[in-house]
């Protein structure tokens, strides 16, 4: 692609619609044999095995590589994509050797946090486009480090915020914009699961079958311990971004694209580690508040360890207008209410949607997403979650998890969302690194 149509992509919000989620079970996407996408995927226990396969079922697409830490979970990734496509990836543990290969097209990225943008990184470095699961960065320099690199080399980055490929969300923030609540000046969002303690851990050997070093790559060096991985390490600040960023990013994402602001005034949080005393460092309720210079606001409430539903459901998002209310469940449909809160307008879609799901509450509706994005590699469509777009829904909980930190509000240049005359907060918009591990554009 010519530089002057990249930049004219990644500025784009990702509003165009695109064929329902049943229409691409349905098989109606067919590629071009011509185009066949050659794709890696990295860190495979958990997310990153579900993105294989879903990419692996897509036409004219190739898993090719899996790259992995855990040689168990590389092995059994492995073994189900062999399954799936009667071709076996070849395996790599380090990406830097993966992004070597001249065959890959684009690297998929599920590792955790703390590898997100490095990886985005390194691959558009290496002539490779990307696919970045939320968030996309483990701090805000980050994020905008890998907006430099994805301008710089001229390469595709799209994140996973899912839901800016649902087609009925699209129908409904394009509603939105033209008016139909009237101005909608303020969103509530919330995410809840009932998550256990993960007690005290004890420094334990590293497994034989992990390469520990690796996984922790850019961050600072820390003891292994026996209730860190695969899962737990979400909720440490030095791999981690908590609740905030592991799913708050999604309802963050969809509020700020109904409301279309960019970036927030003002930015506060509330919270703590309350329900156990444990190894848990990030909160296990929060709630996030982020004010606009339009005068709008969005609030996000995640509890971690309390499954009561808010609105009936896991998760979701309330858009309210001068004019009415938008309730949306979180999947592929929402309602209109009127100002007198009668039901106008009801879309439904029965995918199911379980907000527990740690893997993919949207299973059935993800596929559209990972279709646009082997599209756009191909020419076809433009990203439907560009890396511009993706930071700035990243960034807003990662200045309420630094305002969390701090413990006061936090006031931002509105130009691109820098903190503002507080010499504390600010050192958390990046990070320091391990010796040796240096990361550049």
């Amino acid at each position: 692609m010519q530089r002057r149509k990249f930049i004219q992509n990644v500025a784009l919000t990702g509003t165009s619609l695109v064929l329902s989620q049943n229409l691409a079970m349905a098989g109606i996407f067919k590629g071009n044999p011509a185009k066949k996408v050659v794709l890696g995927v990295m860190g495979v226990n958990s997310r990153g095995a579900f993105l294989a396969q879903k990419f692996a079922a897509l036409a004219d697409v190739e898993i090719g590589y899996i790259c992995d830490v855990d040689s168990v979970a590389m092995a059994r990734c492995i073994a189900e994509i062999g399954k799936i496509t009667g071709k076996k990836p070849q395996g790599i543990t380090d990406v830097r050797k993966l992004l070597e290969k001249n065959d890959l097209d684009a690297l998929v990225i599920a590792a955790p946090d703390h590898w997100h943008a490095p990886a985005t990184i390194l691959a558009c470095q290496a002539g490779k486009h990307v696919y970045v699961e939320k968030p996309c960065s483990h701090n805000p320099h980050e994020g905008e480090m890998a907006i430099a690199a994805a301008a710089k080399y001229n390469k595709l980055v799209q994140m996973g915020s899912q839901r800016r490929s649902f087609d009925n969300v699209q129908k409904m923030v394009a509603e939105l914009h033209s008016g139909i609540i009237g101005r909608a000046y303020f969103a509530r969002g919330w995410y809840v699961n009932n998550r256990k303690s993960i007690g005290i851990g004890k420094q334990v050997p590293v497994p034989a079958n992990l390469n520990y070093d690796l996984w922790q790559g850019y961050a600072p060096r820390r003891p292994y311990k026996d209730n860190l991985i695969h899962y737990n390490w979400h909720w440490h600040w030095n791999w981690g971004t908590g609740e905030a960023l592991n799913n708050g990013t999604h309802e963050i994402d969809v509020m700020r694209w109904g409301l279309g602001v960019d970036f927030p005034d003002r930015v506060t949080s509330s919270g703590g580690r309350f329900a156990f005393k444990d190894d848990w460092e990030t909160p296990d309720t929060q709630t996030i508040l982020a004010n606009f210079p339009n005068n709008t606001a969005l609030s996000w409430e995640g509890r971690s360890c309390n499954a009561f539903n808010s609105e009936g459901v896991g998760r979701g998002v309330v858009f309210y207008g001068d004019h009415g209310t938008i309730n949306y469940g979180g999947g592929n449909g929402y309602q209109v209410f009127d100002y007198d809160n009668k039901l106008v307008k009801e879309i439904k879609d029965e995918t199911p949607v379980d907000a527990t799901n740690k893997v993919s509450p949207t299973e059935m509706l993800d596929r559209v997403h990972l279709q646009n994005f082997v599209n756009a590699i191909r020419g076809e469509e433009k990203l439907n979650q560009t890396i511009i777009n993706g930071h700035r829904s990243t960034l807003i909980p990662q200045l309420g998890n630094i305002a969390q930190r701090v413990g006061r509000v936090l006031n931002l240049d509105t130009s691109n969302g820098h903190i503002l005359h507080d010499a504390e907060a600010a050192k958390l918009w990046g990070r320091e690194y391990e010796p040796g591990w240096n990361l550049k554009v």
